[in-house]
């Protein structure tokens, strides 16, 4: 029998294991209160900066694989890699999109970093980019089959697309929509093919794809594709070890200060799936340079 949780947003259904670690988790977040902004049923939750950083900088660095969790020694991981999109600044031009789908050689319709139109208060919509929220927790490592999700180190959610069997098991799990089947063969190749990696994989027909967050970029301290083809300086690539983040546009910001001084949110975060993107919606504060 599941033992009784502390917290009333865990979700039910959990091993008691699992329940007894998301209760932890988010009795000890400070959960300022919901928004009233929605889209495909979720909501943006305001959240604590502070606490978040200090759960995740003092976690034992793990390896997640197979639906378990493989123990090592209680290290710290050099990186955590996390997303900021200030949604103040975004026009909606798809650059971001556009960008990722030319570098991973993607459809039309593979939409890895999806911008969707949200609707506002006061009924009024405005653009939200939708890229894989890399989740601490991720609904999609526990349910697939064969193992070929998996969780790195520094918090990167991947696919081994040589392992996946396309059972689609883990895009009927993922609350974002952020998983794509690949249904057809990849387009043909504009340069040389890469080795086939979960950092940077090679779409294969009957296997599922998804945002990476250019893994393969990260270790050479570039930029996402999508970060560094927004016009606009929306997206931040951010760690929560070394507390930087820097969007395509040459602007870097202290991160705990950055999302603590703009409210920052995350969306659909009462599932409890710790996404790593934080969302920044603004309450009128000025932007550089205007009046």
């Amino acid at each position: 029998m599941q033992p009784p949780t502390t917290h009333p947003q865990v979700p039910a259904g959990l091993p008691p294991k699992i329940a007894a670690e998301v209760s932890k988790v988010l009795s000890r977040r400070n959960l300022l209160g919901t928004l009233g902004v929605t889209a495909a049923g979720g909501a943006l939750t305001m959240v604590s900066y502070k606490d978040e950083a200090q759960a995740t900088t003092t976690h034992q660095g793990t390896a997640m694989s197979h639906g378990t969790t493989a123990p090592k020694e209680p290290t710290a991981p050099k990186h955590a890699w996390c997303m900021v999109i200030d949604l103040r600044t975004c026009d909606g031009c798809r650059g971001c999109t556009m960008s990722c789908q030319q570098r991973h050689g993607l459809r039309e319709e593979q939409t890895w970093i999806k911008v969707y139109s949200m609707e506002d208060s006061s009924g009024g919509t405005f653009p939200m980019p939708r890229p894989c929220m890399m989740c601490e927790d991720p609904p999609c490592l526990k349910v697939c089959p064969v193992g070929a999700t998996i969780r790195t180190d520094e918090g990167l959610v991947l696919v081994d697309t040589d392992t996946c069997v396309g059972s689609r098991a883990c895009m009927a799990a993922c609350p974002y929509e952020a998983r794509y089947f690949n249904w057809t063969e990849p387009l043909p190749a504009k340069r040389m093919v890469m080795s086939n990696t979960p950092q940077m994989p090679v779409a294969k027909k009957g296997t599922v794809g998804k945002c990476v967050l250019c893994a393969d970029r990260l270790p050479q301290g570039e930029l996402p594709a999508c970060v560094s083809g927004c016009p606009m300086g929306v997206l931040y690539i951010g760690d929560l070890v070394t507390d930087i983040a820097v969007n395509g546009v040459g602007k870097t910001v202290v991160l705990s200060e950055f999302l603590r001084d703009n409210d920052a949110v995350r969306y659909k975060e009462e599932l409890g799936t710790n996404p790593r993107v934080y969302y920044i919606l603004g309450h009128g504060q000025k932007l550089g340079g205007q009046a």
